[in-house]
C-alpha cells in the first residue's frame, strides 16, 4: 500500500473517530465517555502481531486502517463502524508523503 500508488477508491468504510472525554458522574467522581470527533472514510484489513513501542509498551493489532491524513488522528482515540471498535494503537504517515495515515488497530468488545 505504498501511498504513491494507493487508490483514494479503496476508503470504503465510513468510520466514526472518536476521542475519550471525562464526565462527572451522580457520585461526584468522573466517568469515561467517547465523543465523535469526525466521520472518515477508511480502508480496513485484517493484520496480526504485536508492535514495540520506544517506552518498551507492546500493543496487539489486529487491524491496519489507512485513512486520508488528518491531524486529530491520534493514538488513544478509536474508530467506529456499525457496533465495531478499533482502538488505535500507532499512526504514521503511510509513505511520507502526507496525503495518507496508517493506523494499527486493536479489536475491541463493546
Amino acid at each position: 500500500m505504498r501511498g504513491k500508488h494507493f487508490d483514494p477508491g479503496r476508503l470504503r468504510h465510513e468510520m466514526r473517530l472518536q476521542r475519550a472525554t471525562r464526565v462527572p458522574d451522580a457520585l461526584g467522581g468522573h466517568a469515561e465517555t467517547w465523543e465523535t470527533v469526525a466521520t472518515l472514510w477508511a480502508r480496513l484489513e485484517p493484520a496480526a502481531g504485536v508492535v514495540s513501542r520506544a517506552d518498551g509498551e507492546e500493543a496487539e493489532i489486529t487491524h491496519r486502517v489507512v485513512l486520508r491524513a488528518d491531524a486529530r488522528v491520534k493514538r488513544g482515540m478509536r474508530l467506529v463502524e456499525d457496533g465495531r471498535i478499533l482502538a488505535i494503537r500507532a499512526v504514521r504517515d503511510l509513505d511520507e508523503t502526507g496525503r495518507y495515515l496508517l493506523c494499527l488497530t486493536r479489536e475491541e468488545t463493546p
